[in-house]
């Protein structure tokens, strides 16, 4: 906030003037010839001789010699406008300004002219304010000639045009205002002319229906207000040091007392405060003539520069701005319905919750809106959501007793949410809310570390509000909300070991078993965290580049991490080796390690001694969790760029040694067994083979020949039948991983070729193990045999060999239809079973495991068929499932249908109707032969074939040879069997043809017809004559076939026509805001020459569709001739009923009718050609047209052509009638749109050209246009202060009677909704939007 400097003690004003304004919206001038469209009069002071005459734009002089448009020539500068100068952007503004003043000083008129028409032009609009407008015409007269000189071709405008010239339009444009008003704010603002010229036009804008005009002057208005607002703070600031200097003047002894400085300081504050009225003034004529009609505009934009705006004001003057008469504003509008706006109010007020000492201020509104505050954390736009949990951050610091603790736990879950803004904010709300509080004593303690530190009650805190939400799995999100805020606590880890490690404080309550779980979790995703520098999945769209900073950063965690942990990670394991889930998640910490710090650091005994524990917790332990951890440690800590290698190999060695030997040995003793199989024999056996599978995840065990033994063991539980179920499980999984990294050996190049035979017989003995497993009586053998089964087949089908590995040919494994059946008979046993015949759990947890194990088990299988891998058509038992399991299981198998038909759009349209032949038969042998077709078998069959005939898409060129094959096929499955009733009867599949229809609408026309002239090869003349319901599905196909081709015709008309129609449209828009007859008349004959071209159009392409010959249905009539005089009709010429305006035109034809194949009579072109005659002369066409061709055998009797058109049914006729009769209508609701335009604007002309009616009760009109908040007003008013700087304004020009408008009812949901919107804007601002 910037103070004004000292003011001069006198001030130069004429003494006949009066400064204050004896009316609250309008600034008028003496003789009363401004009509503002602002909103009310304004008092003026009597004016010089010299400018009785003129209004507020008055005009007279010319400019100052040297001057163009109030700018210096001398400065460098070429003659510009002050919108050029803006534009441009480069010149100091200052200059511009103190140029423009210079000019106004000179000729205050020219200068204002130059000011109107740069407000003009920052609209976009083309038009420029003359001298003799300026001069003569009314405020309300000249915006409206502005706007019917706007250029309509674009809807851009400064404000919106995107590019690097227009980029800093924006800023420019407010920093002039800004920059216009600082410069003139000692003495031209009082002047009582400019201001009044300023306010008078952008209020007039800001009433426009065009949207640049009110865009524009809306921010130019919002703009100019806290500038003044800016003014108004320096004149308080003023005024406050002069009454000091007053008081302590007064207060001095009479000897000592200066009266003369008594009557200056005296005279200077009346001056002040005279001032201060005129601003007050001024600020209230914009915010009553601005702010309140367009803080609800119809636009988000202008709606969010009000709320912008008037969180500065609040701000910058708290002392005249920040109560609820203005609050309230801020308060109803975060209910818009658009989150720009939200955005804004939360903006605004972050600036006010920020100070403190306006804390008292905000009480009141805080209780009314604290709970909509609170909702907007939820905002489904997550900027608004963002901001609102930092608007709560504030109140939280600015009072504890404001939130509620269910406020804050609806703040505290979103910690872990997706959208890491949201959870960042959330994350520091709660920093604030349980770990920014303490004691003053605390402060003062010196810090001490470990246990005893603070941080140690702040991570108990975390521990605990961990557990409480109930959300263990997301130890990370939680970290990773809180990183930016709390990464010192979280990082403390010396605490932490500290916690887990030393033994409780006197006093002290120790850590329950759960609690210490829970701690070493999140220390895990610390150190994770601190490791990776980036957030978890779900969060973030993948890693981004880090900074220098952020680099070192990492580079010094990792360092002291390392230093830290390699010396406690051993004790730690030591006394948690027991707890499978604690010990899994402490043997993840090396793989962060910087593990050049053992050598540097001198840590090899503590290398040791974390090799012995984890060698220690492989012995103990069979969780695979814990043995893979092992593995994965194992793994890196074997990095041959460091030195610790060598020791790290050596002691991995000697552990799968001694793993290895004993397999071997025990292997060997439980083979011998035989039938008697000893459970503790078993139980080593099966841990061992645990171990080994672990490792062997993540390293080569090749040295080892783990094949032959595990081999020996799947074999000998085929032949017994009684190997425990996980003993099979993990030889299964250790076998393929033998083979997987043998492949991964002979892929580098550096095998013999006896390896590669070696792997060639080992994968093809495995695969025909795992095609035996596939029948064990053990489900879970079942699936692993089964993925594994799949995951071979991928890995070594005809893939193997892209990407130059040609060599690779030898290995190619492609499975034999026996295969192929077993693997997609397992599908369908395990896979498609509804959710209760899945008996292995009854809680929900476990039936959506077993659900995603399904889900991976149809996947496995739907990647064979997408790599064609199985054969495609193996596909239509899976698809043929996709409406039954849809919920389950849509996803794979659309996604699925999707790929094949990229790979073979033909061969995939096969395996989709072979998927609906199937079910077909099923129903089939289900229900019979005489099934009813209403069944719900039968529906659900040709739903499934709807839903496929979606997934081909729109482009019918594209899926044109698969549908055209997709028929073929259908049609020959319809008539494979015949009927078993014997002849005479229907084939016995013919109602598939019911289910075929689906496809039809997805053909081309002219396929339409090859596929019609294909199924009249399988069907006989009795077939043709048929009627019964049995043949309805014959007589359904052949409709859905022949009914397309005239539907395409028009639709393909009907797209030329639209494409016509908008090129027309963009090339000359209607200039609505005109209002001219003239323009509705070209308007009408436009739309005319429309129908016309349409009308040739159709009759060209029946003309040409009539070349192609005819499929003959039982009724059918000659195609009507289209003439320029049956589409445009006499307006004057009563309205005839469709069926007269249609039958009575085009008569129908019959079975018998011949006229399309002979030429009229004579005697029947004369009676005719006198009827045309007649007709004519009762209703002449509006303009000539071009006749059809004469008939070469009578000249002189224009016939229409019949012989060229083709012949449609019933129902295209019936259809072409009733879209003819919908085009007429729309046709007339546009004259009577064009109609109520012309009368409505003849009457607004009428009235704002009537000097004594002016409109004076009325309402803006732009408040049709937006939501009113009267009805809820009431309820949050009350108990309100509203004293405020409150000038009673009387009601403003150009407005309607409150009659016509909607009750003002403010309704939170549904406030600035579009729906209310009246056709007041369906001119410029529909056009503009």
């Amino acid at each position: 906030m910037i103070a004004a400097p000292e003011l001069q003690t006198e001030f130069h004003y004429p003494q006949d003037t009066d400064t204050r304004f004896s009316s609250d919206t309008d600034f008028d001038d003496p003789d009363g010839r401004i009509a503002i469209q602002g909103k009310g009069k304004a008092k003026k002071a009597k004016k010089a001789p010299g400018e009785k005459g003129k209004g507020a734009f008055g005009a007279g002089g010319n400019g100052a010699p040297g001057r163009m448009n109030g700018h210096h020539q001398e400065n460098g500068m070429e003659q510009m406008m002050l919108f050029e100068v803006v534009k441009m952007g480069k010149s100091a503004m200052q200059s511009v300004v103190d140029d423009w003043i210079e000019s106004y000083k000179h000729d205050r008129d020219i200068a204002l002219l130059d000011l109107i028409n740069f407000f003009i032009q920052c609209s976009g609009c083309k038009g420029v304010v003359s001298s003799d407008m300026f001069r003569h015409m009314q405020n309300s007269e000249i915006i409206r000639k502005m706007t019917e000189e706007f250029d309509e071709d674009s809807g851009d405008y400064p404000l919106t045009i995107s590019g690097p010239q227009w980029k800093k339009f924006k800023a420019s444009f407010c920093e002039f205002i800004g920059v216009l008003v600082r410069q003139c704010q000692y003495s031209i603002i009082y002047d009582e002319y400019m201001m009044d010229t300023v306010i008078s036009l952008l209020t007039g804008l800001s009433d426009s229906q065009v949207r640049a005009f009110r865009h524009t002057s809306t921010l130019a208005a919002m703009k100019l207000m806290t500038a003044l607002v800016n003014v108004a703070l320096n004149l308080s600031i003023n005024m406050d040091n002069t009454q000091r200097q007053y008081e302590a003047e007064r207060n001095k002894m009479i000897g000592k007392r200066a009266n003369e400085r008594l009557e200056l300081l005296l005279q200077k504050r009346k001056e002040l405060q005279e001032n201060q009225d005129e601003i007050e003034n001024m600020m209230n004529a914009i915010f009553k003539g601005v702010f309140i009609h367009r803080y609800r505009d119809a636009i988000a934009e202008i709606r969010a520069i009000c709320i912008e705006e008037i969180g500065v004001w609040m701000k910058m003057y708290s002392d005249a701005f920040l109560n609820d008469s203005y609050l309230k504003y801020v308060g109803w509008t975060m209910h818009d319905k658009q989150g720009e706006v939200r955005l804004k109010c939360l903006t605004a007020l972050q600036g006010l919750y920020y100070n403190r000492e306006l804390n008292n201020k905000l009480e009141l509104f805080t209780s009314r809106f604290k709970d909509r505050i609170v909702s907007m954390t939820l905002d489904k736009e997550y900027d608004v959501a963002v901001q609102a949990i930092k608007l709560l951050t504030l109140v939280l610091h600015s009072s504890d007793e404001v939130l509620t603790p269910e406020d804050c736990e609806s703040v505290y879950h979103l910690v872990y949410s997706a959208h890491r803004p949201v959870a960042i904010a959330a994350g520091e709300f709660l920093y604030k809310k349980l770990f920014s509080h303490r004691d003053a004593e605390e402060d003062s303690m010196p810090k001490r570390r470990g246990r005893a530190s603070i941080n140690a009650t702040l991570l108990k805190t975390t521990v605990f509000f961990f557990l409480e939400s109930e959300l263990h799995e997301h130890a990370a999100y939680l970290v990773d909300s809180m990183w930016e805020c709390a990464a010192d606590l979280l990082k403390d880890w010396e605490c932490m070991i500290s916690l887990l490690l030393d033994e409780p404080l006197p006093g002290e309550e120790a850590l329950t078993d759960r609690q210490e779980t829970a701690l070493i979790e999140i220390l895990l995703c610390t150190i994770r965290q601190a490791a990776e520098c980036h957030p978890p999945v779900g969060r973030g769209s993948g890693k981004r580049v880090l900074t220098a900073k952020e680099k070192k950063t990492q580079l010094d965690d990792k360092s002291r991490m390392t230093e830290l942990f390699a010396v406690a990670l051993p004790p730690l394991l030591a006394k948690y080796s027991v707890d499978a889930e604690k010990v899994t998640n402490l043997l993840q910490l090396p793989q962060y390690f910087d593990l050049e710090i053992y050598t540097t650091g001198r840590l090899e005994k503590h290398l040791e001694a974390l090799l012995r524990q984890i060698r220690d917790i492989v012995e103990k332990h069979t969780d695979t969790d814990v043995l893979e951890a092992c593995s994965k440690t194992y793994h890196s800590l074997c990095n041959e760029e460091y030195t610790i290698f060598n020791r790290v190999d050596i002691a991995r060695s000697q552990l799968l040694d001694e793993q290895v030997d004993k397999f071997a040995r025990l292997l060997d003793d439980f083979l011998q067994e035989g039938e008697e199989l000893d459970e503790d024999d078993a139980y080593q056996v099966l841990s061992t083979l645990k171990r080994i599978t672990a490792f062997h995840n993540a390293h080569d065990l090749s040295k080892w020949d783990l094949f032959t033994s595990n081999y020996k063991l799947l074999k000998s539980g085929i032949e017994n039948g009684d190997m425990p179920e996980q003993i099979v499980t993990h030889a299964l999984q250790c076998t393929h991983y033998v083979i997987l990294w043998h492949l991964a050996k002979v892929s580098d190049g550096t095998s013999t070729k006896e390896d590669m035979v070696t792997l060639r017989k080992q994968m093809r003995a495995f695969s025909l193990m795992c095609q035996r497993y596939l029948t064990n009586v053990n489900t879970a053998v079942k699936e692993q045999a089964f993925t594994i089964l799949c995951d071979m087949m991928m890995i070594f089908s005809h893939q193997i060999m892209s990407g130059g590995r040609e060599a690779l040919e030898p290995l190619v494994y492609s499975p034999d239809s026996s295969l192929q059946a077993e693997l997609l008979s397992f599908i369908l046993d395990h896979v498609f079973i509804d959710q209760d015949d899945d008996g292995s759990t009854d809680d929900e947890a476990g039936k959506i495991e077993a659900l995603h194990k399904r889900r991976n088990l149809l996947a496995a299988y739907c990647k064979l068929i997408i790599y064609n891998v199985v054969e495609m058509n193996t596909g239509a038992d899976i698809f043929k499932q996709y409406m039954r399991y849809y919920n389950d299981y849509g996803d794979i198998i659309k996604e699925t249908m999707s790929k094949t038909r990229q790979i073979d759009k033909i061969q995939c349209a096969k395996t989709l109707i072979l998927s609906l032949q199937q079910l077909f038969n099923e129903m089939v042998s289900e229900l019979g032969h005489n099934f009813d077709r209403s069944s719900s078998a039968f529906c659900g069959i040709k739903e499934l074939a709807r839903r496929f005939s979606l997934t081909f898409g729109l482009d019918q060129v594209k899926t044109r040879d698969a549908i055209a094959m997709l028929h073929k096929d259908g049609i020959e499955f319809a008539f494979k069997e015949p009927s078993p009733q014997g002849e005479g009867n229907p084939p016995a599949h013919l109602a598939f043809l019911d289910i075929l229809s689906e496809f039809s609408s997805k053909l081309m026309r002219q396929d339409k017809r090859t596929v019609h002239m294909y199924l009249e090869r399988f069907m006989t003349v009795q077939m043709t004559l048929q009627r019964e319901d049995c043949w309805l599905p014959l007589i359904s196909y052949r409709n859905s076939l022949q009914a397309g081709a005239d539907d395409d015709t028009m639709s393909v008309i009907s797209g030329i026509s639209s494409r016509g129609s908008s090129v027309r449209s963009k090339k000359a828009k209607p200039a609505t805001g005109k209002r001219k007859l003239v323009e509705v008349e070209e308007s009408s004959s436009s739309s005319t020459d429309m129908w016309l071209t349409r009308e040739q159009q159709q009759q060209q392409q029946q003309q040409v569709s009539g070349m192609q010959g005819a499929q003959q249905t039982p009724l059918m009539m000659p195609s009507p001739h289209l003439t320029s005089t049956a589409i445009r009709p006499d307006p004057t010429a009563k309205r005839m009923r469709p069926e007269d305006s249609y039958l009575g035109v085009y008569g129908m034809g019959t079975p018998g009718d011949q006229s399309h194949q002979q030429p009229p009579t004579p005697q029947a072109a004369q009676s005719q050609q006198q009827q045309q005659q007649a007709q004519q002369q009762q209703h002449p066409p509006q303009s000539q047209t071009p006749q059809p061709q004469q008939h070469p055998q009578h000249p002189q009797t224009p016939q229409p052509q019949h012989h060229h058109q083709p012949q449609m049914d019933y129902n295209t006729q019936v259809s072409w009638m009733l879209a003819q009769r919908q085009q007429e209508e729309v046709r007339q609701q546009q004259e009577r749109a064009m109609n109520y335009a012309k009368l409505r604007s003849n009457l607004q002309h009428a009235i704002r050209r009537n000097t004594g009616l002016m409109e004076d009760d009325e309402e803006p009109i732009v408040e049709d246009v937006m939501m009113s908040s009267e009805g809820r007003i009431e309820d949050l008013n009350e108990g309100m202060d509203f004293d405020t700087m409150d000038i009673d304004l009387p009601p403003s020009k150009n407005r309607r009677e409150r009659s016509e408008l909607k009750p003002d009812f403010f309704d939170p949901a549904s406030i600035m909704d579009e729906s209310v919107r009246s056709t007041h804007f369906l001119g410029y601002d529909a056009f503009q939007r």
